[in-house]
């Protein structure tokens, strides 16, 4: 029973760490930055804040494993769209974490991959966090209690609002260094 307890709470604190990481991203990527937060303090948190959360989407997914309060095993945590329970819900928690897996694989291949690839992968953030907070909506067993929807509305504005700010101050590419494999 105490792991549908850790199930739901990492669930939901992967939610708002994966928010805090796409508007550090974004807050990277359009070059924000002031006198007591320098770029490269920004980017340094952007990383360990997307450890924490990957860490947290580790916990989620390995406690809704191992609690037998619903049917999901280890093959419907890695391939969407097979779990019997919430197949469609389910599916899309799956295939964000599945892209969250791809983000975490080319950012530690990144000198390897080269800069244009790696950006070109990266930019499965923008779809792998609108497929998680659907899965939450859609499967989680509190998303409608007061405090987790205010919580979840809460991170959809946030990441609506980035999302329309990095629109209308566009991207800002790091210049290519000389060596790189891009």
């Amino acid at each position: 029973m105490w792991t549908w307890y850790i199930a739901r709470a990492t669930g939901l604190v992967a939610l708002v760490l994966l928010t805090a990481t796409l508007l550090l991203g974004i807050a990277g990527v359009t070059r924000w930055a002031t006198a007591h937060w320098p770029r490269f303090a920004l980017g340094r948190l952007h990383r360990d804040v997307s450890l924490l959360a990957v860490a947290f989407l580790v916990l989620h997914v390995v406690t809704v494993v191992v609690d037998g309060y619903v049917d999901v095993g280890w093959i419907d945590a890695l391939v969407p769209f097979v779990s019997s329970y919430h197949p469609f819900s389910t599916g899309l928690g799956t295939a964000a974490a599945d892209l969250v897996l791809a983000l975490i694989v080319t950012s530690l291949l990144r000198a390897r991959i080269g800069l244009r690839t790696w950006r070109a992968v990266h930019w499965g953030a923008y779809l792998a966090w609108p497929l998680a907070v659907i899965h939450g909506l859609g499967v989680g067993t509190d998303s409608t209690t007061g405090w987790v929807l205010a919580v979840t509305l809460g991170c959809i504005a946030i990441a609506a609002a980035a999302v329309v700010w990095r629109g209308t101050r566009g991207a800002e590419p790091a210049p290519l260094t000389t060596g790189s494999r891009s």
